[in-house]
């Protein structure tokens, strides 16, 4: 006699397997698709028919990018409007720039991706070669110079996933995130020449619930800059340097322009930065504002300028030495920050006199200086210190 129990089991994997359909993944390697790893014979039109395949698929899709150099001789762009809402590029090979920074640094991107979702990169490298085109900018003759490209671009994009990737000596940003939502970005590793001019590691702008967690940024110039319009920005277990730390700003740029408004950067480590947490905007009229940013736990280690709000950017004292910052700035909260300044003063707050820095809180604040007594300097910044704040902020 048939057991009551096994009569229903097998009456519900029955349903189940009815009732559910089967789910699978196709996979599309670039090879089939005619790409080489042997650097030398153009790989861009493979990765690209590799993507419109994958675009087109009903189902869930991994493109593979197998060991090897795969050369990516001109730029790039995945567009959107795909069937398949779950795609994985699988990298475990680099793709390689052009030795000639002339082919892609006159144009934006060298990678990008417009209008996607579900997108995953998972591990793999992207080595730009952009030595030779910073060399030509340091150079005297650097006018000359194309702008260069930014190596990996995401636009008006939306549930993007970045994972163990490298990217390596880009022309310009490394990692730009315009216009997107819903990003999570974790254990990246971004190399650039301390020297480097303008690599930023990571951008972001007009793009809100971004999460950057566990990744190690060494670069030329920010490691995260984070522009207009940003909204839910968590910064967490981020080492950085060299670089100019991590910047909210430049704000006022433009005279009309959103706000940045919860920012959390927790547990960070600057290692021989220009800067460790920066707000900085240039001295102009602004509508813009930065507001409830959380600065959390993190260790200075012979940073040059460890905390610094600057709203009197001008360089080159060029359309703004007369003017003032429009931008507010209010709520900000450094706790539990630790560690050693490169220069006397530890922190500087120089807001601005139209829109004085307002919320300022203090907490737990250790920062010291390696020959002499760390010091403080604050104009225009209202705000607060709880439990042992070092250097001394009586100028607040």
């Amino acid at each position: 006699m048939v057991k009551l129990s096994s009569l229903l089991g097998t009456l519900f994997f029955v349903l189940v397997y009815i009732t559910c359909p089967s789910y699978s993944i196709k996979v599309y390697n670039v090879i089939s698709f005619g790409a080489k790893p042997n650097c030398r014979v153009d790989s861009t039109p493979a990765l690209f028919n590799a993507w419109a395949a994958a675009c087109a698929s009903i189902d869930s899709a991994t493109i593979n990018v197998p060991k090897g150099r795969y050369l990516l001789g001109s730029s790039l762009a995945f567009k959107g409007g795909c069937k398949s809402s779950d795609i994985t590029f699988q990298i475990d090979g680099t793709l390689v720039a052009p030795a000639d920074y002339r082919v892609l640094g006159k144009g934006n991107n060298w990678v990008s991706f417009e209008g996607v979702s579900g997108v995953s990169i998972i591990g793999g490298s992207l080595d730009a070669r952009g030595q030779a085109l910073w060399s030509c900018k340091l150079a005297a003759a650097g006018t000359n110079c194309p702008t260069g490209a930014t190596t990996l671009s995401f636009t008006n994009s939306n549930n993007i996933r970045i994972h163990g990737l490298l990217s390596l000596n880009s022309q310009m940003f490394h990692i730009v995130f315009n216009g997107c939502q819903n990003v999570h970005v974790e254990k990246l590793k971004i190399i650039a020449a301390g020297d480097s001019p303008n690599t930023d590691g990571i951008h972001v702008q007009l793009s809100r619930n971004i999460v950057i967690k566990k990744s190690n940024i060494q670069t030329g110039d920010d490691c995260i800059s984070v522009g207009p319009g940003t909204n839910n920005l968590w910064i967490e277990r981020v080492t950085c340097g060299p670089g100019h730390g991590i910047s909210i700003g430049s704000l006022a740029k433009d005279p009309e322009e959103l706000g940045v408004q919860n920012v959390t950067v927790k547990k960070a480590v600057f290692i021989g930065t220009q800067n460790g947490l920066r707000i900085k905007s240039w001295a102009r009229p602004s509508t813009g504002f930065v507001q409830r940013v959380r600065f959390l736990g993190a260790v200075m280690k012979n940073v040059q300028n460890p905390l610094v709000i600057d709203q009197k950017y001008c360089p080159h004292n060029i359309n703004c030495p007369t003017q003032v910052s429009g931008v507010r700035i209010s709520d900000v909260i450094y706790r539990g920050i630790r560690g050693t300044s490169a220069t006397p003063i530890a922190i500087k707050f120089d807001c601005s006199s139209k829109n004085p820095c307002t919320g300022i809180r203090l907490e737990n604040v250790n920062l010291t200086c390696l020959n002499q007594e760390a010091q403080s300097f604050c104009t225009n910044a209202v705000g607060k210190t709880l439990g042992l704040v070092q250097p001394n902020m009586s100028c607040l």
